[in-house]
This record gives C-alpha cells, structure tokens and sequence, in this order.
C-alpha cells in the first residue's frame, strides 16, 4: 500500500534505453505478487506443472529477467524480512481481504462466472516458503545476485540505492522515498516505448516541496503509513500546507488538536535509521546451463526450447561482466 503522495510528487517519463547499463534493485516480493496475479488460467488458477506445484513466480522471473538483462539493465532482487511489529495491523487487514476474496472466487467459479472468478482469483495470492525459496534457487541458478533483508524489502532496496550500489528501485510504494532512495521507478515495463514507465527523484521531490526528508516523514505520517493511520481528513496536498507552515509533526498535530496512535519517533526510526544489511555482495555470474534445464524443464514442466534461447540471452550478457561497467 504505502504512503499516498502520488498528488504531490512529481514524476518524469522514462524509457527503457535509458536504462541501459544500470543496476536496478527490485521489491521481489512486489514483482513476485504480480507474477503470481496476473499469470494465471481463464478460470483464475495459477499456472501449475504436471505435479501441482505453482509455477507462475518461476515463469515470470525467468522469461521476463532473461529479456531484461538482454537489454542491459540488471536487477538485484531483494526479499522481504519479519516486518516491523507498527504494521501488525496493515498486515492482517490484508489478510482478511484476501479470505473475503478466496470466498468471493469461489462463489464466482461455482457460478460459472470466470470472468469474476479470475478478477477475485488475483487477490488471494499467498507468498508462502515454497514460493519464496524456489524464487532464490531460480535466481542463484541464473546466476544473478539477490539480497534478503531484516525488514522491509523496500528499506534494503532503497539504502542500497542510497549508498549508489545500484542507481534505482524499482518500485510503486512511495515508501521508498522515505526511505532514502534517490530515484524510484514506477510502472516499470519491459517494452522499448514504455509510456507509463516513470522516474521520481529524490532530491527533486524534495525541492518542490520544499521539505527536509525529515519533514517529508513527518508528512508521511499526518497522510497514513503502513505503521500508522495518520489523521482523518488529512490527504497529501493538505498535509503538505500544514507541514510546509508548521514545519514539525507535533506541531501540526497540536495545531489540529489531533493524535496519532504511535510514537512518531517509532515511525522516523523505521524510515530514517531502517535495519539493514550492510556487508551485502552483488556479483553476476554466468547462468548453470544444465541445472537450469533440470530445475524448470525437468521438474517444472518448462518448454525446452523456449527455456534455453532465455540462457542464451543470460549468458550473452552476464558471462564475466565486471560490476563497474553497470554505472
């Protein structure tokens, strides 16, 4: 979900051959969810092999990173940890959407209703074990770098943004820039004339709002977070004029005669000092050929032939490439 700041941010078109030669951190739990959201059968199923297990994730992950990387962009995918105890509530508010969604796809399919059935089968995705752990081996055996954070995915993809190890995150949570990322990617896609794709920097964000980072999420919290409901009738082009003349949260608050649930420290803490892996390596190696084969087409079902002109995409371009080249 994230912060709400898409009215006050200004975001400029970008398109893929602007890429070229960058290293791109990605939320892979993000990415993951729309593989398995959107690459499913007519009557909402996810796609599955000849053993049952789900391979939607896989197929996104390795067809869709194979073509990116032909195109010289890299991604350093990065999982998410145990999230912070303040988004307790955020989290099984969406578990119960997604309970009220598996009853609503039922009751679609028994209907007969596919149409209906595939629009609720796509909120009921679960990230469990499985998913997670097949996703690393794929990565590993495709021999691209991939991080798993304490917390927030999105904290680690953004510091590492922040420390200039990769140039951008990818990403449509504006959490991102309260967590320090210098430029944020949204609506990314892998067309050539992706006229959606956008770039929001930092910086820039900052000028126009004529806020400190720090303000910015103090701002955050008058607006809502993940780890706090913020006020009511408060949205971001308000609790911008309020920040701007009022400068601090507590101010604001106090102006308002307002509280909010938490200790705002609490909340900076998590955006401005996230806990992060430092000591991470990101190294890109050549893809394992046959164990590549044996994991998707062997145990995966995978066709054969589709499957190794994607290696021949990752090995042209990652084969003893050297890490400075991507800057």
């Amino acid at each position: 979900m994230g912060v709400k700041f898409k009215d006050i941010t200004t975001a400029e078109p970008i398109e893929m051959n602007d890429l070229k030669g960058k290293i791109l951190t990605v939320d892979a739990s993000n990415l993951i969810y729309k593989f398995l959201s959107t690459m499913r059968q007519a009557d909402g199923t996810p796609l599955k092999d000849s053993n049952g297990n789900i391979t939607s994730h896989l197929s996104g992950i390795f067809f869709q990173t194979a073509t990116l990387i032909s195109k010289q962009v890299k991604p350093v995918y990065v999982f998410d940890g145990k999230s912070p105890q303040l988004k307790s509530k955020t989290v099984q508010e969406r578990i119960e959407v997604k309970k009220e969604s598996e009853k609503k796809y039922l009751e679609a399919k028994e209907s007969g209703d596919m149409e209906t059935a595939r629009k609720y089968a796509s909120r009921t995705v679960h990230l469990d074990k499985e998913i997670i752990e097949s996703s690393k081996k794929l990565l590993e055996l495709m021999g691209l770098p991939y991080v798993q954070a304490k917390t927030e995915g999105e904290a680690q993809a953004s510091y590492m943004v922040a420390q200039k190890d990769a140039w951008a995150v990818v990403s449509q949570d504006y959490d991102c820039l309260q967590f320090g990322a210098t430029r944020m990617l949204r609506n990314f896609r892998l067309s050539q004339s992706s006229k959606n794709m956008e770039i929001i920097s930092l910086q820039k964000t900052l000028d126009d709002l004529k806020l400190t980072r720090e303000q910015m999420v103090d701002l955050a919290m008058l607006v809502g977070t993940d780890f706090n409901e913020g006020v009511y009738g408060i949205g971001a082009k308000k609790g911008l004029k309020l920040m701007q003349k009022y400068g601090t949260l507590e101010t604001a608050l106090e102006k308002l005669d307002k509280t909010i649930e938490v200790d705002p420290d609490e909340i900076r803490e998590i955006f401005l000092n996230p806990d992060v892996i430092t000591d991470y390596k990101i190294t890109f190696k050549t893809p394992k050929k046959e164990k590549l084969i044996d994991f998707l087409c062997g145990d995966h079902d995978f066709n054969e032939e589709r499957t190794l002109a994607s290696i021949d995409k990752l090995k042209k371009e990652t084969a003893q490439t050297s890490l400075n080249q991507w800057f």
